[in-house]
């Protein structure tokens, strides 16, 4: 077990290597672009950009609809797209991260599965969940430790997230609709199919446009922490 072995000199070949594939400014573009035009009235826009990140009809989303949907996606890609391959980069060094890049592209290539690939399919879908098991609870716990009310987002979570589609995108995504005392998930239509998914805190108000900028906030107090717990680590075990 590596846990960036080398000590600072170590840690920072990782970071530089790893740079590419840890996209946390370029998720923060991409959730951005929703808010902008959503704040100022534009969902012509606002579709637009959050077609770029969601799958869902973004056609038939309205101004809350499309707030969720881009809260989720941000909740979601801040495990998969960033704390995941940290976590196995801490673990495994370069190799761990390589090695969950390539079970994360296979699982969006072919996770999804169709008549060809279901046997495929099935395989990376489950393999996928299992290198996310870890890295979903934490990044939901994270969230939970910089809410502005982390009692209530940890209780969101620990209540909610097994309610989920997934077996790990609930805890991120019920961490911060917990933590920014919304509710999100619910009912969505994919294409010509309507998804009836259970909504997460619920009871509690539809995302507003200025609630996008709050999650973001929550998601740059989230990664500064991982940054710092990175650098406790090194601190402690790169000797």
């Amino acid at each position: 077990v590596s846990i960036l072995p080398g000590g600072w000199a170590g840690a920072v070949l990782i970071g530089i290597l790893a740079a590419p594939l840890v996209a946390s400014r370029s998720l923060f573009d991409h959730v951005a672009r929703v808010a902008k035009p959503l704040a100022a009235g534009d969902l012509a826009g606002a579709r637009e950009a959050v077609s770029m990140i969601v799958g869902r009809d973004p056609a038939r989303l309205d101004q809350a609809g499309l707030a969720r949907a881009a809260l989720e996606s941000l909740a979601e890609n801040a495990s998969d797209g960033i704390v995941a391959p940290v976590f196995w980069g801490v673990l495994l060094g370069l190799p761990g991260i390589a090695g969950y890049k390539a079970v994360n592209t296979l699982d969006s290539m072919i996770g999804h599965r169709n008549e060809r690939y279901e046997d495929f399919g099935r395989v990376a879908a489950r393999l996928d969940d299992l290198v996310n098991l870890l890295p979903a609870r934490l990044t939901g716990a994270l969230f939970c430790l910089v809410a502005g009310h982390p009692a209530r987002a940890a209780r969101t979570m620990m209540r909610d997230a097994g309610a989920h589609r997934s077996p790990n995108a609930g805890w991120p995504e019920a961490a911060m609709a917990g933590g920014l005392g919304l509710r999100l998930s619910g009912p969505r239509i994919y294409g010509d199919r309507v998804s009836d998914e259970p909504w997460l805190n619920a009871g509690a108000p539809d995302p507003a446009p200025g609630d996008l900028w709050r999650g973001l906030w929550l998601y740059v107090r989230a990664m500064a922490g991982l940054a710092l717990g990175l650098a406790a680590l090194v601190w402690i075990f790169g000797g």
